[in-house]
């Protein structure tokens, strides 16, 4: 909408330029240079395609890398298959931990933007790192001799790796920042706007997802048939169109001033309140400190109301009568404002919701593991094709394609009409809709499983090491389903992280949400560990063996949907207890 057509609408609507509704942005977000925005000029949907364009990019070449790094390690670097596990799995769950860096960086010192652009062009010198290393001769072991096969130099192994995790630290200062980024751009003291925001999630979630699909298909296809240097420098030269889209929307952003390291403003709440844990809290919460100013005293955020949980640490803003004789309130350590506060119990109250994330993580990584292994012992020919297992991931990536449009124009609306709710499911309902299909996933999973293991026991195969003749195509509806659970449990918390978080401490919470992906892999793999020592005690086959036709492969996927279940029961009572965050 023009400026003319919205100052006009506004006269129609009796709104002042200064309310919530006004020309200006009421969330305190200013243009590059500092100065307030204009909501007619900046942000909205018109500055989005940039940064919805960066994540596309950076995701294909993020994944253009990780999808067949495994590979690239057993061939060209000729290591052996526990070795390329161990560094592959190494390297992604660096890439989860990273972003713990990024997101200090951004909230306390640089701001989002910033962040994203010097980390960016780590990113790329990291890309372009790669693709030399397997470009150059000199910097790749040479081909294998029959079964010879020389291994790569200490040198060729310092290359490839600097390169790798010169990735690695690039995605650290982008994952955590990018959404939050893109959410900024959406005035939050504006409902309408508002609305907006929770679409712009989808539509982020979905153009990551485009480019996994591309990676997957056309770039693994060109590393397998065409070349590793080419297969590399693709994904390089997208991270390159990356950083262009980056940068070409920078007239339109909304930016938010970073406002101070988050861990420090922590760690005075524990400290002032612990100094003052003798000190009395008064019953009137407006007897506790605050800055007298319309703005917080922390950079780029809002003033956050008092809430009555926790109250030890309100022990943290109680006056004492030697600040006020001295009427020096500077003193951090000793001293902070309600809206300090508000933001370690903000943290505080997330924290049960946050560690519900890490068990639907740990069932979502069972994509890339015992389903691809599921999916070798069945029937993988169709027609003349043979579709590789791993492959099979292609239908959770169509499954989120499909379901984005459809939630974001079809549910959302019908949903709003029953609800009220702006965005029609409210983020902490949507989260708990996805725990609830994982269970559907892994239920599905143990099916297929069960009828494979029968076919196995009708042809006698049980003995034999092979696949079994069930098509793999009955594993799609496990996929499918793990899609569907994606877009509401992965998007429902990138919405809640965003929304719930205090203003300043965004791309922490972003991080820290990131983070259960890391640790739901953990999870897993502890997991697999336990039920392997317990299964194969007393010289037990055990439930997974490396023959799944002697094993019980749906004994493991219906644990883990009765983990899921007992994951959604603690899930509701948190969320039904969880007191929602309010800003002034």
């Amino acid at each position: 909408m023009g400026s003319v057509e919205e100052e006009r609408q506004l006269l129609e609507d009796g709104l002042s330029q200064d309310e919530s509704y006004g020309l200006y942005t009421g969330d305190g977000s200013v243009d590059i240079k500092g100065r307030p925005v204009l909501k007619s000029n900046t942000g909205n949907w018109r500055a989005c395609p940039f940064i919805l364009g960066t994540e596309c990019c950076e995701r294909l070449a993020y994944y253009g890398i990780a999808t067949n790094l495994v590979t690239y390690l057993i061939d060209k670097l000729h290591e052996g298959n526990v070795s390329a596990a161990t560094n592959v799995t190494t390297w992604q769950g660096t890439c989860y931990l990273t972003p713990l860096i990024g997101a200090i960086l951004a909230d306390a010192y640089w701001g989002r933007y910033w962040t994203i652009a010097a980390f960016s062009t780590i990113y790329f010198i990291g890309m372009c790192t790669l693709t030399l290393s397997a470009t150059v001769p000199a910097l790749k072991p040479a081909e294998c001799v029959d079964s010879v096969c020389p291994s790569a130099t200490a040198a060729q192994y310092a290359v490839f790796f600097l390169g790798l995790y010169l990735i690695a630290l690039g995605t650290g200062g982008i994952k955590p920042c990018v959404s939050p980024f893109g959410a900024n751009q959406f005035d939050d003291t504006d409902p309408r706007e508002r609305v907006k925001k929770g679409s712009f999630f989808n539509w982020f979630y979905f153009s990551v997802n485009i480019g996994a699909l591309v990676s997957s298909t056309l770039i693994v296809w060109i590393q397998e048939n065409i070349g590793w240097g080419l297969g590399f420098g693709i994904p390089a030269l997208f991270m390159g169109v990356a950083i262009a889209s980056f940068f070409s929307g920078t007239p339109l952003y909304r930016f938010q001033k970073p406002g101070g390291s988050p861990i420090t403003r922590m760690c005075q709440v524990l400290v002032a309140s612990f100094h003052k844990w003798k000190v009395e809290v008064p019953e009137d919460s407006s007897l506790l400190y605050e800055t007298q100013e319309t703005n917080s005293a922390i950079g780029g955020s809002r003033k956050i109301e008092h809430s009555n949980e926790l109250k030890c640490l309100d022990k943290a803003a109680v006056v004492a009568d030697a600040e006020i004789k001295s009427g020096d309130f500077s003193n951090g350590w000793r001293l902070c404002t309600v809206t300090q506060v508000e933001e370690l119990k903000i943290l505080i109250r997330m924290f049960p919701i946050w560690a519900t994330g890490i068990v639907f993580s740990a069932v979502y990584a069972q994509m890339s593991t015992l389903f691809v292994e599921q999916g070798e012992m069945m029937d993988t020919t169709i027609g003349s094709f043979t579709i590789p297992a791993a492959s099979l991931s292609t239908f959770d990536v169509i499954s989120v394609i499909f379901w984005v449009p459809v939630y974001d124009q079809f549910i959302v609306p019908i949903v709003r009409k029953f609800t009220g709710k702006e965005r029609g499911f409210s983020e902490l309902q949507r989260m708990g809709i996805g725990l609830f299909i994982s269970v559907l996933s892994m239920s599905a999973a143990a099916i297929v499983e069960i009828k494979r293991l029968q076919i196995a026991r009708e042809f006698g195969l049980v003995d034999e090491d092979v696949a079994v003749p069930l098509s793999i195509l009955w594993q799609a509806p496990q996929y499918f389903l793990m899609g569907a659970a994606e877009i509401f449990t992965f998007i429902g918390q990138l919405e809640f992280f965003y929304d719930q978080s205090p203003d300043a401490m965004r791309s922490l919470c972003s991080a820290l949400s990131l983070l259960t992906t890391s640790l739901g892999s953990y999870l897993s793999s502890l997991i697999l560990t336990i039920v392997t020592y317990v299964t194969t005690e007393g010289g037990q086959v055990g439930w997974i063996p490396d023959n799944l036709n002697e094993g019980h492969l749906d004994y493991f996927f219906w644990l883990l949907a009765g983990l899921s279940v007992l994951n959604l029961l603690v899930y509701v009572v948190c969320a039904s207890r969880y007191k929602q965050k309010k800003a002034s």
